[in-house]
């Protein structure tokens, strides 16, 4: 006679979990998204959906749901020819490329996301990506259990601002500092009056983006450049902060600074706010008023208003430290590419090749921008 089993063995079952494989993008990502780790909200279905509408793909969703509830969801789009069987991630190389993983995802929920996932793609990419991402980590845990392949090639180190770090010791900004600021804002405004002002939420319309466009055309980034790693003018990325800017709450994360001097943009800084966490994604400004420091002097305003704000950190991204070490930030998580490879014939490839993967990407210390293609 078969015994019942006890309460504290049911306990112990694993708990059930079923993966759904979505042709495009699936509803559930917003679901994920919401409990996700703060910093990591953003990676709403909008998101990916500007990607797609932007750079261009044809996506799947992986979603996994763990005893009825979602808790990961990997969408995916096709690079190069089919027949090689290697997709990446949808989205924007800023602040960085990843998936969103409810919090209390475990390693079990991700080693099954992986099984199905070896029966879609022979690799996937992810990234770039900082160390320590929450679906990064946990990827690489379950890799090493089911015998996939991990390469990783490096792309550049990241700056990191702590506020509360900045303040421990007095005021911060100091007071000589905003002295100084306060001594070029009166030399500036020789040029004309300047009116400074923030963006957010519902306030993104097709004039603050024309704006934070001009402002690109007119700085070095054009002149230097070939444009195209410009965050809002044509010849950039700009469709794609619009088309996210679609999504009310990613709209309400989107941040910007913005200088105008006699009613014409002079200098921005745009950020992607995630609770007491700032993602800096790009400043500029118009050379003309170079002299007087207005990309600085817009940071500075902007890094008080957040901390007012209750923001406590942030994050700079990579390349360009030298202003970034002159306000306080520190060497943060270095960013690298990655490439799962599934076990067998593509895994022993892969290893083959690890010294050309790794070559492929910048040396240590290297200062780029966290991806450009």
């Amino acid at each position: 006679m078969t015994r019942p089993m006890l309460l504290s063995e049911f306990e112990r079952l694993p708990p059930a979990h079923r993966v759904d494989v979505v042709d495009g993008l699936s509803s559930a990502i917003d679901a994920v998204a919401e409990q996700a780790r703060e910093s990591h909200r953003f990676l709403r279905y909008g998101w990916y959906a500007a990607a797609l509408a932007t750079y261009g793909g044809k996506a799947r969703s992986l979603v996994v749901e763990r005893e009825g509830r979602a808790v990961a969801a990997l969408p995916l789009v096709v690079r190069g020819p089919g027949w090689v069987g290697l997709a990446e991630l949808p989205g924007c190389y800023w602040p960085f490329r990843s998936f969103p993983m409810a919090e209390d995802c475990g390693v079990d929920s991700v080693e099954v996301l992986m099984g199905t996932l070896a029966r879609q793609v022979r690799a996937l990419r992810i990234g770039p990506v900082y160390d320590g991402d929450p679906a990064l980590e946990l990827m690489k845990v379950a890799a090493a259990q089911l015998g996939w392949t991990c390469l990783s090639r490096d792309i550049a180190e990241s700056f990191a601002l702590d506020i509360d770090a900045c303040r421990a010791d007095g005021a911060w900004p100091r007071t000589s500092t905003l002295k100084k600021n306060r001594f070029h804002e009166k030399h500036l405004a020789a040029h004309g009056v300047p009116e400074w002002s923030f963006v957010t939420g519902m306030e993104w319309n097709a004039d603050t983006f024309e704006a934070l466009a001009a402002i690109e055309e007119a700085s070095w980034i054009d002149a230097h450049t070939d444009g195209g790693d410009a965050k809002f003018t044509d010849r950039g990325h700009g469709a794609f902060w619009r088309r996210a800017a679609q999504d009310p709450v990613i709209a309400d994360m989107m941040w910007a600074a913005l200088l105008r001097i006699d009613g014409a943009p002079a200098a921005f800084s745009f950020d992607l706010n995630a609770g007491a966490l700032k993602y800096a994604i790009a400043n500029s400004y118009v050379p003309a008023f170079a002299k007087h420091s207005p990309g600085k002097l817009l940071y500075y305003r902007n890094l008080v208003r957040a901390i007012e704000d209750g923001i406590r950190y942030v994050d700079w991204g990579a390349g360009d430290s030298g202003y970034k070490r002159v306000i306080g930030a520190e060497r943060g998580p270095m960013v690298r590419d990655w490439l799962f490879v599934r076990p067998g014939m593509p895994a022993t490839i892969a290893r083959m090749a690890r010294s050309l993967w790794t070559r492929s990407g910048q040396p240590q210390g290297g200062g780029g921008p966290a991806g450009t293609g």
